[in-house]
């Protein structure tokens, strides 16, 4: 496993970024989503999609240099159009504007419309929190879940996180999509020849299956719950920008990249200090936090964890040792690098474990 430093992965990143006149402060937003996702470890979200987006730059599909349009409906309630870009680049427009909203009206929302795949949720929510805000982003998908009693997808597997500031360490961070996995997983399991757990996906035919070959949709987290909270997450994000939904939606590998995929988002900043001190508010959050880890484990289980601290402790470690490139990545990272004329650092002098 070929080891790279965030550096040198930011570096490049935006050095591709730039070869394909994305501009610079929407390049700068989708360099940070996809170093964020693979620091945090969230892989399937990270720096192996930047070839794709690429391809879809290329395409049509993306807007390297939006206009955005942003429309104030009410003191905290606000319409973004995303002009087809990237969605990190969206959401992230989006966040400042929850914020502004919020630190007027004490809450902000914001609808994101013609907007495209924006990586991790926790890149928005967490942004937010850092204003001393709980910060809520949700989007919707392409239908990958199956639905519950059916034999075909109908929603997506549409995420959602809530991140809240907490005294002495990095927010709280619950980050979730309603299926078991993501069908980028699915993707990387492909690339990597592994067999999926059982429990996460089925075939065409609504049938579960290990071999990720023959997965086409994913299945929903705790059955019908999931399936349930897809459709929920859906009536904010495609009902409430006024975005396809379900069915409707390009999906994201298998249409041409030439068809904009008008995703939509839906973010919320609520300001602390508008219910309890913020500053208590933390200090009580670090407590809890506390007191849930200090709870006894089970037998084999190191220790009690809170949402969001798996993703922590990765991203501790791969700021020390790297982040790891599987040999697919690497190569297809190394490929996109030569076709523009970026050069690979870590390919020239790797790091392996």
């Amino acid at each position: 496993m070929i080891r790279a430093s965030s550096e040198e992965l930011q570096r490049f990143c935006s050095a591709v970024l730039e070869s394909v006149r994305v501009r610079p402060d929407v390049a700068g937003h989708v360099t940070t989503g996809l170093l964020h996702a693979s620091l945090r470890g969230v892989d399937s979200h990270g720096v192996r999609l930047l070839p794709h987006y690429v391809r879809a730059v290329q395409g049509g599909r993306i807007n390297p240099s939006p206009a955005y349009r942003f429309t104030r409906s009410a003191p905290s309630t606000g319409l973004l159009d995303g002009d087809h870009t990237f969605g990190h680049a969206a959401g992230m427009e989006a966040a400042a504007r929850a914020v502004e909203l919020a630190k007027e009206a004490g809450s902000g929302h914001v609808a994101v419309a013609n907007s495209s795949h924006f990586g991790a949720a926790s890149l928005f929510a967490l942004e937010i929190a850092r204003h001393d805000m709980i910060g809520l982003s949700f989007t919707n998908t392409d239908a990958l879940v199956k639905s519950h009693g059916g034999v075909r997808p109908f929603f997506g597997n549409n995420p959602l996180c809530l991140a809240a500031p907490c005294e002495g360490e990095e927010p709280f961070c619950l980050d979730m999509a309603t299926s078991v996995v993501t069908f980028n997983k699915v993707r990387q399991w492909r690339q990597e020849r592994a067999a999926a757990p059982a429990g996460v996906g089925a075939d065409r035919n609504g049938v579960e299956t290990t071999n990720p070959d023959d997965m086409s949709m994913l299945l929903p987290v705790g059955g019908h719950k999931g399936y349930g909270l897809s459709m929920a997450i859906e009536i904010l994000c495609s009902l409430l920008t006024g975005m396809p939904y379900g069915p409707q939606i390009p999906k994201m590998f298998d249409a041409p990249l030439s068809e904009r995929r008008r995703l939509g988002h839906f973010l919320i900043a609520l300001r602390i200090d508008r219910f309890q001190d913020a500053a208590t508010f933390k200090r009580r959050l670090a407590d809890m936090m506390r007191q849930l880890r200090s709870e006894p484990a089970a037998e084999g289980v190191e220790s009690v964890l809170a949402a969001g601290d798996p993703e922590k402790r990765a991203e501790a470690l791969r700021r020390r040792e790297g982040i790891p490139l599987p040999p697919g990545d690497a190569e297809a990272l190394k490929q996109l690098g030569e076709a523009y004329g970026v050069a690979c650092e870590w390919a020239e002098s790797p790091t392996v474990r």
